[in-house]
């Protein structure tokens, strides 16, 4: 399971977007929206590969960071932490609030639509 802290998912999504990248790229993408020093960002990257989410590769006299999990995965994992954390493992209500807490555009129903009778195929087709 991956739980991350909001700044740790900044950091790799500036990984993620970038492929990889070097703890003063990462800083300078992430000192748009936030002052933070270089030095916290390099921590925040080792504390990362320590867990196992990125790792890093040696380039003259610096490191370069590659995220080791997808995008997808800490999604999946933090996803499945919220719905069995908040709503107590309930899916439906976790459908429920996103319906209620935003305004959808009829493209947003029709993609979540789309979402909805592909899982059904999919259960349909493992029985």
């Amino acid at each position: 399971m991956y739980d991350l802290s909001d700044f740790q998912l900044h950091i790799l999504q500036v990984l993620w977007d970038r492929g990889e990248a070097s703890a003063a790229d990462v800083h300078r993408a992430v000192g748009r929206t936030r002052r933070v020093a270089v030095t916290t960002v390099s921590t925040i990257l080792q504390r990362l590969e320590r867990r196992g989410v990125v790792t890093h590769r040696v380039e003259g006299r610096g490191f370069v960071y590659l995220p080791l999990v997808a995008e997808h995965e800490v999604r999946r994992s933090m996803i499945k932490d919220v719905v069995r954390r908040l709503f107590r493992g309930d899916a439906t209500a976790v459908v429920t609030q996103v319906l209620a807490a935003k305004d959808l555009s009829e493209g947003d129903l029709e993609q979540i639509q789309s979402h909805i009778d592909e899982a059904r195929r999919r259960r349909g087709s493992d029985d």
